[in-house]
C-alpha cells in the first residue's frame, strides 16, 4: 500500500491493518504456547557387553543415565515405553540376548528443569528422551497396535473403595514394593496396575487392566502371600478369579483389603510393533 504524507487511509484501509497487527499478535501468542519439544541425550556412548553375565544394572540421575550389561527390551519396556515384555512385538532374536553398556547425558540446564516438574511430567519427557536415544542409537521404528489379549481387569468390588485420597501434606508420591508387599504413597490406579501386573503376568501370564473408573491419587498397602507356582489359575463362572482356600493371595487381599478385584477375560491391550532396529556400530 503506497502511503501519502498528510493523508490517513481510509476506514477499510486502516481495519485491515488492525486486524493484520491482531493477527500476528495472536500467531505469535499461539506459537510462543507451544509446548517444548523432549528434551534430548546431548552425548551417548553404546558398547556391546560381552562379559557373559545375567545381571545388569542402571542410574539415572542428575540427567546421566548409566547402564551396564542392559538388554534392549528391557530399555524399552522400562525407560522408554513403560510396558510389559508381552507387549512388544517382533524384532530380531538378538533384543533379548545381546546386552550392552550405555552412558548417556544431558546438560546441567535440562537437567536442573527435569528437577522442577511433577512425577508425572518428569516421566513423560525422560521417556520422550529415551524414545528419541533408541531411535538414534539403534534406528529404533515402531508403531502401535491394539489387540485382544487375556488379562485381569481391576475392577470395584466395594463401594467406596478401602483407601484414602491421597494430600499434599501426605508428603510426595512414592511407591515401595517387594515380595509379597506393595506400600504406594500417592499413586493413581495407572501405577496401582502397572506394580500389579509385573506381580500377575510373571505368576499368571495376564496383563492387568484399570476398569475401576476411579480418578486422582490414593495412598495404598496391600499385603499378600505369593503364589507357590507359576500355573495360571482357573477362572470361575463368573470369570472372576477364585479366591483360594487358605492363605491371604494377591487376589483375597486386594478384595478384603482395598474393595477392588481382579477378573479373568479377555480385553484391548496395546502393543509396540518394532518395524526395525539395529545393532550399533562398535565405538
Amino acid at each position: 500500500m503506497i502511503e501519502h504524507p498528510g493523508r490517513k487511509p481510509p476506514f477499510i484501509e486502516r481495519l485491515l491493518l488492525v486486524a493484520a497487527a491482531s493477527l500476528a499478535v495472536t500467531s505469535f501468542a499461539r506459537i510462543s504456547a507451544l509446548p517444548p519439544p523432549h528434551p534430548v541425550f546431548e552425548v551417548a556412548t553404546v558398547k556391546q557387553n560381552k562379559s557373559g553375565s545375567s545381571g545388569g544394572s542402571s542410574t539415572f540421575e542428575n540427567g546421566r543415565f548409566i547402564a551396564t550389561n542392559a538388554l534392549l527390551t528391557k530399555l524399552i519396556q522400562y525407560q522408554a515405553y513403560r510396558i510389559t515384555e508381552r507387549q512388544i512385538v517382533g524384532g530380531p532374536k538378538w533384543l533379548n540376548t545381546e546386552r550392552f553398556d550405555i552412558e548417556a547425558k544431558t546438560n546441567s540446564l535440562v537437567a536442573d528443569q527435569l528437577r522442577t516438574l511433577s512425577r508425572d511430567q518428569r516421566t513423560l519427557q525422560t521417556q520422550g528422551m529415551f524414545q528419541r536415544f533408541l531411535a538414534d542409537s539403534f534406528k529404533l521404528v515402531v508403531h502401535w497396535e491394539t489387540r485382544d489379549l487375556p488379562v485381569y481387569a481391576l475392577v470395584v468390588a466395594k463401594k467406596p473403595p478401602i483407601f484414602h485420597e491421597w494430600k499434599e501434606s501426605d508428603g510426595g508420591p512414592g511407591t515401595e514394593a517387594s515380595t509379597g508387599k506393595f506400600s504406594a504413597n500417592g499413586v493413581t490406579m495407572a501405577d496401582l496396575v502397572w506394580s500389579l501386573t509385573q506381580e500377575l503376568l510373571r505368576e499368571f501370564g495376564r496383563i492387568v487392566v484399570d476398569n475401576t473408573g476411579i480418578k486422582g491419587r490414593y495412598n495404598v498397602t496391600l499385603k499378600w502371600t505369593p503364589e507357590t507356582d507359576s500355573a495360571p489359575v482357573s477362572i470361575g463362572t463368573d470369570g472372576t478369579a477364585p479366591l483360594p482356600d487358605s492363605g491371604a493371595s494377591i487376589f483375597t487381599a486386594l478384595q478384603e483389603q482395598l474393595g477392588l478385584k481382579l477378573k479373568a477375560t479377555k480385553g484391548p491391550v496395546g502393543v509396540l510393533v518394532i518395524d526395525h532396529v539395529e545393532m550399533p556400530s562398535a565405538n
